[in-house]
């Protein structure tokens, strides 16, 4: 006599009145195993690592030195690189790239549910930078100290910085639909470099502290992995809730 079979937990979450095979397949995104309590732990070590910069005296001026000497050996190359990325990774052009992507995936792999769940996870760091800013209200280094202020940013809207919290979250993303496949390391890896790039320009054009894009990689990291276990807790019921008409260039499983 044997027991009852084991819960095969990889396999794709259904609830009662789920939609049949031939709908949408859901996309589970990678889930920390204590979700909540990983994603409220990054969240306090952000907000504490923003209180001890902002409140310890000296530490913001020594900060201020990186930047300065940074500042005094721009080189051309590394300007116009640096100032590349601060457009491909700002609001405006980031925005622009994750809506492509999007549309890409649902138009072209005919894979809606994956689209919207890449386009949030890509979106997720800007969503998690703001709230941090409002929170932590770090001033900005300011540009008359700077030797050849690049770009000039004033504002308490330094920590964390919204350019490298989209690269981390965006770097998962890419990482997330490659899983799987022979991409995956590679996508990985390339992801990984795209964000510590990112954080280097953002100290070398002199609009942030080197905490701010430290703290970055900690914030978008807490978005990910929250939005993660909200998408796989509730995306299932939303989607099993739709019509099928809401589906129109999704594949048939």
């Amino acid at each position: 006599m044997t027991g009852p079979a084991p819960i095969d937990r990889t396999a794709p979450h259904r609830v009662a009145g789920a939609r049949p095979a031939s709908g949408p397949r859901f996309w589970a995104l990678p889930q920390a195993r204590h979700w909540l309590l990983v994603g409220a732990l990054l969240c306090a070590a952000v907000i504490a690592l923003g209180l001890t910069v902002k409140l310890v005296p000296g530490e913001t001026p020594a900060e201020l030195g990186v930047d300065q000497g940074l500042s005094q050996h721009h080189a051309a190359v590394l300007t116009a690189l640096a100032m590349g990325i601060n457009l491909i990774f700002g609001p405006v052009a980031g925005l622009a790239v994750v809506g492509a992507a999007a549309l890409y995936i649902w138009l072209v792999r005919r894979d809606l549910v994956k689209a919207v769940g890449f386009g949030l996870v890509a979106c997720s760091g800007w969503v998690a930078s703001e709230a941090f800013k409002l929170i932590i209200a770090r001033q900005r280094p300011n540009p008359a100290l700077l030797f050849d202020p690049l770009a000039p940013e004033t504002g308490s809207n330094s920590f964390p910085s919204g350019h490298v919290s989209f690269a981390v979250a965006l770097a998962f993303a890419l990482y997330f639909l490659a899983r799987g496949t022979r991409w995956s390391k590679v996508i990985a890896g390339a992801g990984a470099a795209m964000a510590v790039i990112v954080a280097w320009s953002r100290v070398y054009i002199g609009v942030h502290y080197p905490t701010d894009v430290a703290a970055s990689f900690l914030a978008a990291s807490a978005a990910v992995v929250l939005l993660a276990g909200l998408w796989n807790r509730f995306a299932p019921l939303i989607v099993d809730r739709l019509p099928a008409a809401a589906f129109p260039h999704s594949r048939r499983r």
